[in-house]
């Protein structure tokens, strides 16, 4: 099980706005800011998303290789993978997969891919198997 992600961001502000809109649908509402500066030296700021005050995606400014990150994010339900990526295409996504069952990997496999402002590739997805 992972415990937390960082993806390095062109832009702090729009990646913050973009994930915190894309990933609202999800019930990933909690935010942390955390200054670098409280941390040993050399720290980055850090943006931090999550959900029942656990974080687990951090943001901070850096160098973006798109291709470098592909995260996938749990849904409850289809209708919540229909909404993130409503949410995600709406706050400046670029369509990667449309919300639809994902044969290739499972008929109960349930998804919908989007790239983000600095490319990485994200999946919101339901597994009925996984509940």
């Amino acid at each position: 099980m992972l415990d937390h992600v960082f993806l390095s961001v062109s832009d702090l502000d729009r990646s913050t706005a973009f994930y915190a809109a894309a990933l609202a649908p999800l019930g990933v509402h909690d935010r942390l800011d955390y200054d670098g500066e409280d941390g040993p030296p050399g720290h980055p700021d850090l943006k931090g998303f999550g959900s029942e005050g656990r974080m687990f995606l951090w943001l901070r400014e850096g160098a973006v290789d798109g291709r470098a990150a592909h995260v996938g994010f749990v849904a409850k339900s289809h209708a919540e993978v229909d909404a993130a990526y409503a949410a995600a295409i709406a706050a400046g996504a670029t369509d990667n997969g449309a919300p639809g069952p994902r044969l290739h990997y499972d008929p109960r496999y349930y998804a919908a891919n989007v790239l983000d402002p600095d490319g990485y590739s994200l999946e919101f997805v339901h597994k009925s198997w996984q509940r």
